[in-house]
């Protein structure tokens, strides 16, 4: 969420970030609503003096036995209060509509990042490794020999519907084998803290985390309100809501693996095939809570992160930094990370790492003492994936697959495989 203070201030650096976004500008809507309910609260507090000095002058009219200018003050009071009330109920009103309309509002983009309208217009930064050469046209991974039989879409589609998918046998372990090894590496060597977190939250984590209210349409929501989470960034991320830390407390860094849920909305007729884009699935989360001064090498030092993964699993990928127009609504500047697939002869995403600066840190009040003992400062968050499950194991299949429809498994999946290292064509770990 903006700071109201900074958009008074200079109201045109607000604007010339929403353009930035390609959006129109809001300023003067915003300095308006808050110039309304400023008045009212100044109004109120206004009344509020008057009643004050017309109760001190009721007891002294009473005193002097001046029974008029007695009930004349007493029906001041009591005018001035019903004033009163009506003023702040007013000022309270169009508090809550500027909140909403501010909770609305996207995060200003990062000098560094790039302009630009779409996807198209996305810069890269980095990129690793060789796409393998073929001698065979390479499949999809739901078309692979190996893999067919134990990736079930109809069953999937017979409990729950389009976009799901039921892993059974071999392809199911080494999905569970690539969520063991991203947890132990981000532990193990990358010093992130586990959590097992929650996949229900309230409305407050959510809004925490801007999901809403301007991605309620993206998620699932319980008949008794809880959220199905999209992504474990938002439990993580909300431990730290109403807190006041201490800065040597900082950075917190943490990872967690958790089912999550997207309704996606508005990408009907996209990656209908296969098992990319799902209402469910998993993911490994990182999340860091940092200083200031400190996210911009957080957001690097969690980008390398992802990418060692990918690294370690021999899988070939291309990092870019998104452009104004195709970032997300709470990010301040994001790489994606995007995967070679062979059987798309396409790079697609695996991972998003972006920092939020303090955007998210207002809406949940999360703060820090300065180690010089000044006021509270909002601390800065930051996410990322580190990986997402189900689009690695699509990596792995189809960078690893061979012409016989068997696929050649990463050497560092071995220890999770029981020593294997291959996934035979009849479906079979070997």
């Amino acid at each position: 969420m903006h700071d109201i203070r900074a958009i008074r201030e200079n109201p045109a650096a607000f604007d010339a970030a929403l353009a930035r976004r390609g959006d129109a500008p809001l300023s003067s809507d915003v300095l308006e609503l808050d110039a309304a309910r400023r008045a009212k609260i100044a109004a109120a507090e206004a009344a509020q003096a008057d009643q004050n000095a017309a109760s001190k002058q009721v007891g002294a009219a009473k005193a002097k036995g001046d029974d008029a200018e007695f009930e004349r003050l007493r029906a001041l009071v009591a005018d001035k209060k019903a004033e009163i009330a009506a003023m702040q109920s007013d000022a309270k009103d169009l508090d809550a509509q500027l909140t909403d309309m501010l909770a609305r509002i996207p995060n200003s983009p990062a000098e560094d990042v790039p302009a630009g309208a779409d996807e198209a217009d996305n810069v890269e930064v980095n990129r690793w490794g060789e796409p393998a050469q073929y001698d065979f046209a390479p499949k999809e991974h739901y078309e692979i020999a190996g893999v067919a039989a134990s990736m079930d879409f109809e069953t999937a589609a017979k409990t729950s519907g389009a976009r799901f998918v039921m892993l059974k046998g071999s392809v199911a372990r080494i999905h569970r084998a690539l969520a063991q090894f991203m947890l132990d590496t981000h532990v193990d060597v990358n010093g992130l803290t586990e959590v097992n977190s929650p996949v229900l939250v309230r409305d407050e984590a959510m809004y925490g985390t801007d999901k809403l209210p301007k991605f309620g349409d993206d998620s699932y929501r319980t008949t008794n309100g809880w959220w199905l989470v999209p992504t474990s960034e938002v439990p993580l991320t909300y431990t730290v809501a109403e807190e006041v830390l201490e800065a040597s407390d900082l950075p917190m860094r943490m990872t967690a693996h958790t089912l999550c849920f997207r309704s996606e909305a508005g990408s009907a007729g996209r990656d209908t095939s296969g098992m990319l884009r799902q209402h469910q699935f998993e993911k490994v989360e990182m999340v860091s809570i940092t200083l200031p001064d400190a996210s911009d090498d957080e957001q690097k030092r969690m980008l390398r992160c992802a990418e060692d993964i990918l690294e370690r699993l021999g899988i070939p990928y291309r990092t870019v930094i998104l452009c104004t127009g195709d970032m997300g609504f709470g990010a301040r500047r994001t790489f994606d990370i995007e995967a070679w697939l062979p059987g798309q002869n396409a790079y697609r995403e695996i991972s998003s790492v972006s920092t939020t600066g303090d955007f998210q840190a207002r809406r949940m009040n999360a703060r820090f003492k300065p180690a010089d003992g000044g006021k509270p400062q909002f601390v800065h968050t930051l996410n990322g994936s580190g990986l997402a499950v189900g689009r690695c194991l699509i990596a792995v299949l189809e960078n690893g697959q061979r012409a016989d429809g068997s696929v050649s498994l990463p050497q560092v999946l071995a220890p999770y495989l029981g020593g294997k290292t291959t996934l035979t064509a009849d479906g079979m770990l070997a």
